[in-house]
């Protein structure tokens, strides 16, 4: 796929879905297959898995690859299915990146080597080598709260210049000012916002979607938010961005997926086990959580 057919594509709510677990602790395939098929009839615009919000470091590569294969049948071409491939081993990297385009993947979401801290050329040697070593579309994964080094906008640009398949970038980092210098840097690069309370200010900038963790409570209302901003309803788009911003505030109370997955419990479409060394939000936490989501009619079972 040709890197602005990827780009066109690859736009919107790309909804990072948790990894359900059931009571004994395996992947919940059932439940798996449920959500893939809620969110699409709810109007996300593309899904992934094995992202952040799907605990990859607390699954084994074998598992990882499942949930790929599962990803990709699931939704059997009908949104794009952009899995997180990222390790923090070069390797494994390129092991999980080569299973999502055998599987059929539409592109990898490609987390910034973790725990590693290397330098901005360590980064771009990285991207590149892994760039070389398949032919689908990679989104960089910024994330400096997790992996302690920020790809600077200059690093991105090299990529961006020298990888043909390097097609984006999900920024996880709050600076406005860096996501204005990538979009000026590196043209018709696709930005994706990471920050949930930043979904809003990211494509008032032009940036091309968000891969929100709320999506997983609101699809709709994550996809929507993008098509009020592509329809110039800017008005209306803004009044969605602070209706949501304390149910996304409340989200991160705690590390995700801990309180998303309780959320998620409490709605009734997983089973809201998590894996050590995440657990569940504390009780005062889940109170204002709660809060959140009633403001929203979320624990009624009614649509805001």
């Amino acid at each position: 796929m040709e890197r602005k057919e990827a780009q066109a594509r690859l736009r919107g709510s790309i909804a990072p879905l948790v990894t359900p677990f059931t009571e004994e602790d395996a992947i919940d395939e059932k439940a798996l297959r449920r959500l893939i098929q809620w969110h699409i009839e709810e109007g996300s615009h593309g899904l992934s898995v094995t992202g952040t919000t799907g605990e990859p470091s607390s699954l084994s590569l074998e598992e990882r690859e499942r949930m790929i294969a599962l990803l990709v049948e699931g939704v059997e071409g009908r949104v794009p299915a952009v899995p997180g491939t990222g390790t923090n081993n070069l390797k494994e990297t390129v092991r999980l990146t080569r299973v999502a385009e055998r599987e059929g993947a539409d592109a990898a979401l490609v987390i910034v080597p973790y725990y590693n801290r290397p330098s901005q050329e360590g980064l771009y040697q990285y991207f590149r080598a892994l760039a070389g070593e398949v032919d689908l579309p990679l989104i960089v994964y910024n994330i400096p709260g997790r992996t302690a080094v920020n790809v600077q906008p200059e690093t991105l640009a090299r990529l961006y210049e020298d990888c043909p398949n390097i097609i984006g970038v999900k920024e996880s980092y709050t600076d406005l000012l860096q996501v204005s210098q990538e979009i000026l840097l590196c043209p018709g690069i696709n930005v994706y916002s990471g920050i949930e309370a930043l979904c809003y200010p990211m494509l008032a900038l032009g940036g091309a979607g968000h891969v929100s963790a709320t999506a997983n409570l609101l699809p709709g209302e994550l996809a929507r938010l993008y098509d009020l901003v592509v329809e110039h309803r800017y008005e209306e788009a803004k009044e969605l961005h602070y209706r949501l911003l304390p149910l996304n505030v409340a989200l991160f109370l705690e590390t995700n997926p801990g309180p998303l997955k309780t959320a998620l419990g409490w709605v009734g479409k997983i089973h809201p086990r998590l894996r050590p060394p995440l657990v569940p939000p504390s009780a005062p936490h889940q109170e204002k959580l709660k809060e959140a989501m009633a403001a929203l009619g979320l624990l009624e079972g009614e649509r805001p």
